[in-house]
């Protein structure tokens, strides 16, 4: 039997990083610490008194977790402003994505952003029918400002994405750089929309803002983020989005009925309602981050800059050599961003200690 697959779908492979049990690791950027229990037995109360409802469908707004969102985001980012309105939230960023993509992307349309970057995003694009096109950052990864300028009045897009902190590199988006890539936003006929992607944003160094403070002057500007990172939050799976209140009514349109479950929505109120709890070793993975890096300098390598809770460093002749080494010594790492370049996430004292010592081996 023939299947009618869509010609651009023909080959491909589905996305996916190598879940295998090792003893370190450390490729998916998740954060290495468990809830603790206190918070588990939250989160578990809040999804048995969800299950009693289970019969009906959920709140299709989730009016409750956007308001203690914004409230979270409001905090975290000392801004004053934010209201459930301001708010969206999905089945992680990615699905927040795909829905700014159904929402301003389509056949005939644009989405711009900058090499290397989050490799999600080319598949957006591809699975709403939206063109992709990327331009290069500069040699230490951070945005060429003016380059970035010229390239949305060359190719008119609908919408702008820049993560910050990059993936896989780490680097943070400084704000006078998101304000001019908005007023070159501003001059495309027919709108843009500009997406700073704050995923990685709690781990971000102590002083760099968020792009969130920009939200009241610019009704153009998307913020995202994630509760996999920072709230040790994977497995629950919400991403969430603020903006002004007219583009959040336009992802409505688009997100499927009912696509936040009863169980998803009690487990994210649980969660942000025990934040400080969830997020007490932030600051102890910011600390082992910088420790990494340093010593990874000492060894010799380059590393970007980061923000981020994980290292991007560099560069091999043979990365893949490199890679299985690592893996053969139980420490699982990731084949990304740059030829000769890998990825290492952040995990607990004991894994990064495993990580620099099967490197030491490895490349002996």
């Amino acid at each position: 039997m023939t299947l009618p697959i869509r010609p651009d779908l023909v080959g491909l492979e589905p996305y996916g990083a190598p879940q295998l049990e090792v003893t370190a690791r450390l490729n998916v950027n998740e954060n290495p610490y468990a809830p603790p229990n206190s918070v588990v037995d939250a989160i578990a109360t809040a999804v048995r008194k969800a299950a009693e409802g289970l019969n009906r469908y959920p709140d299709r707004d989730f009016l409750s977790l956007r308001q203690d969102l914004a409230a979270y985001l409001a905090a975290e980012s000392h801004v004053d402003f934010l209201e459930a309105r301001n708010i969206w939230a999905a089945n992680g960023s990615n699905e927040v994505m795909l829905h700014l993509h159904q929402a301003f992307g389509g056949p005939g349309r644009t989405v711009l952003s900058f090499a290397p970057t989050y490799s999600m995003y080319p598949e957006y694009a591809r699975d709403t029918l939206t063109e992709y096109v990327t331009f290069p950052r500069s040699d230490d990864f951070t945005l060429d400002i003016d380059a970035a300028v010229a390239a949305i009045g060359e190719t008119s897009p609908a919408m702008v994405i820049v993560a910050s902190p990059n993936n896989p590199t780490g680097t943070a988006l400084p704000l006078d750089q998101v304000e001019a890539l908005l007023a070159a936003a501003n001059e495309v006929e027919g709108g843009c929309v500009v997406v700073v992607d704050e995923a990685y944003a709690e781990f971000r160094r102590r002083g760099v803002p968020s792009a969130a403070s920009l939200l009241p002057a610019h009704p153009n500007l998307a913020v995202s983020r994630t509760m996999s990172k920072a709230f040790a939050l994977a497995g629950g799976r919400l991403g969430y989005l603020a903006a002004h209140e007219e583009l959040i009514d336009v992802l409505r349109v688009v997100r499927l009925p009912y696509h936040l479950s009863a169980v998803t929505q009690a487990t994210a109120c649980a969660a942000l309602a025990h934040h400080r709890e969830l997020q007490a070793q932030v600051d102890e993975i910011r600390a082992e981050r910088d420790e990494t890096v340093d010593w990874l300098r000492a060894q010799g390598y380059t590393v970007a800059d980061t923000d981020a809770n994980f290292a991007l460093f560099g560069p091999f002749e043979d990365r893949e050599r490199v890679f299985q080494g690592l893996l053969a010594r139980g420490v699982l790492i990731r084949v990304t961003g740059p030829e000769g370049w890998l990825r290492v996430s952040i995990g607990t004292p004991q894994e990064m200690a495993l990580f620099r010592s099967a490197l030491l081996e490895v490349t002996a």
